[in-house]
């Protein structure tokens, strides 16, 4: 963790909607002048599309059926790692972006499935906001949990989570039902091994449960709409947060725990509002406070 150089990680399942959070913080980021760097997870693969399909195969004629995005072998543990700390550091690092389709590769002549080339982050940001798979992520090997200064958990449900994941893949990435579903096979080892234990580790959890029937994710023809869900937030440490003020604001909604607020779905972007901006706000100022000492201990030695 750093005080001069705050790092917020967004780590979910693919499906579970972590993209639709990070719209909610470039919202406040914006809002509130600060400039982040941005860190996709997908970035972090070990291997492009192409080489991902080789590699599969190669692993299914080992008798290897779990070979997954989810686990090390197909991911980048040690440089996500590595970006963390350098960061937390100097608040540099080098980062790639990972092209996911026509229109995205189109604008760097690329291929979709295709990784751009390493380059520099942008130099004198506030902080680093990394959305994706790992952000909480810890192996024998690597800790990238403890670097980060914020970590949240987008957990829906886990029936909800391959509906959502479900529709993405057929609609925007043309994958049939069965192709989909022989993903979530294969990743499951992985999902409960990599993806799980790192919802045990964030500071605050969002996990979407809805209020209609999903018994079948796979023959579901719509994806559950925040008005037909509820919101469950969890707190790692309750005793910093404003339990009656977000009470008072998220309209419906009420403790189920001592740690946990459940409000209508429909109020998730609001949530995210209320809890995050001073969450954030405390980040840069604790930022500015650490830049000032520096500077001071700088002119005391000169």
């Amino acid at each position: 963790m750093s005080a001069k150089h705050p790092i917020i990680a967004v780590t979910g399942s693919s499906g579970a909607g972590t993209t639709s959070v990070m719209r909610t913080f470039e919202q406040i980021f914006r809002r509130e002048k600060i400039k982040a760097a941005f860190v996709e997870g997908d970035s972090f693969h070990r291997y492009d599309r192409e080489e991902m399909k080789v590699r599969m195969a190669e692993a299914l004629k080992r008798g290897d059926t779990t070979f997954s995005h989810f686990g090390p072998e197909a991911n980048l543990f040690e440089e996500l790692e590595n970006l963390f700390r350098t960061y937390g550091a100097h608040g540099r690092g080098r980062v790639r972006k990972y092209l996911h389709d026509e229109a995205e590769a189109a604008r760097y002549g690329q291929k979709p499935g295709t990784f751009t080339e390493w380059e520099d982050l942008p130099e004198d940001t506030d902080l680093l906001f990394y959305e994706g798979l790992h952000g909480a992520v810890v192996t024998e090997e690597v800790d990238v949990a403890r670097h980060v200064d914020l970590l949240i958990g987008v957990v829906p449900v886990i029936n909800l989570e391959w509906i959502q994941k479900l529709h993405r893949d057929r609609t925007t990435r043309g994958y049939t039902t069965e192709a989909v579903t022989d993903t979530i096979l294969r990743r499951m080892p992985d999902y409960v091994k990599y993806i799980c234990p790192q919802f045990s580790r964030t500071h605050i959890n969002f996990q979407r449960v809805p209020v209609v029937d999903t018994s079948n994710p796979f023959i579901a023809r719509f994806i559950p709409t925040p008005d037909e869900s509820f919101l469950v937030i969890r707190f790692a440490k309750p005793r910093d947060i404003d339990f009656p003020y977000l009470l008072s604001m998220l309209h419906g909604s009420f403790m189920s725990r001592a740690n946990t607020i459940v409000c209508p779905g429909g109020k998730m972007d609001l949530a995210m509002q209320l809890i995050f901006t001073p969450m954030i706000l405390r980040l840069m100022e604790r930022r500015r406070e650490a830049l000032a000492r520096e500077a001071h201990g700088a002119k005391v030695f000169a």
